[in-house]
């Protein structure tokens, strides 16, 4: 008789709902392959808060899109994931929900904060930065607390390049935020 292998269990987003009780851990799909996180560091949280009011603040100003904090994006049945932060443009955000208040399309910017451990930072900088490219997200930036660094990745003939490391007192822009900027240093 064959043995089936953990690698080749491809996990579902109906497959979720078995941890729907586990308010510890963070699940997501990515490929098919799942990956559990545990809750976030409190300095991940405030830092994911900072973004998100900086890009509020300048999305109300502008008029020109919405920003949410951990949305789940149901890209497809095997690809489900909980970004920190994304900003989607208005004229788009009907056209990618479904009933159930997901996204299921690619916000043009997506944000996420690094948590603590190699595969963590490797799931953001490798799987992540993969589905986000092939699923058209516009603009995405890997930010480190820890060693408060943005990374902005660009989308560049089809892919997510990465375009800037930005450091605490560098001021961040973006072709996507008309008028937008801040310094770095804002988001810790």
């Amino acid at each position: 008789m064959p043995s089936t292998s953990a690698s080749s269990v491809r996990w579902t987003t109906t497959d979720l709902e078995l941890f729907a009780g586990d308010r510890a851990n963070r699940y997501e799909i990515i490929d098919g392959e799942l990956f559990v996180t545990r809750a976030p560091h409190w300095r991940h949280q405030a830092v994911c808060v900072n973004i998100g009011a900086i890009l509020k603040l300048w999305s109300d100003e502008s008029g020109l899109g919405i920003t949410a904090i951990t949305p789940g994006i149901i890209f497809s049945e095997t690809d489900n994931v909980i970004p920190d932060v994304v900003w989607v443009n208005k004229q788009r955000i009907e056209r990618i929900l479904d009933e159930a208040g997901h996204l299921t399309g690619a916000p043009e910017l997506v944000v996420e904060v690094l948590s603590p451990g190699e595969k963590n930072k490797q799931r953001d900088r490798e799987a992540k930065l993969k589905l986000y490219s092939v699923q058209g997200v516009q603009e995405y930036w890997i930010v480190n607390w820890q060693e408060q660094t943005v990374e902005v990745y660009r989308r560049e003939q089809a892919v997510l390049k990465l375009a800037a490391t930005l450091y605490n007192q560098d001021e961040l822009t973006s072709p996507l935020l008309p008028g937008f900027c801040c310094l770095v240093k804002k988001f810790f």
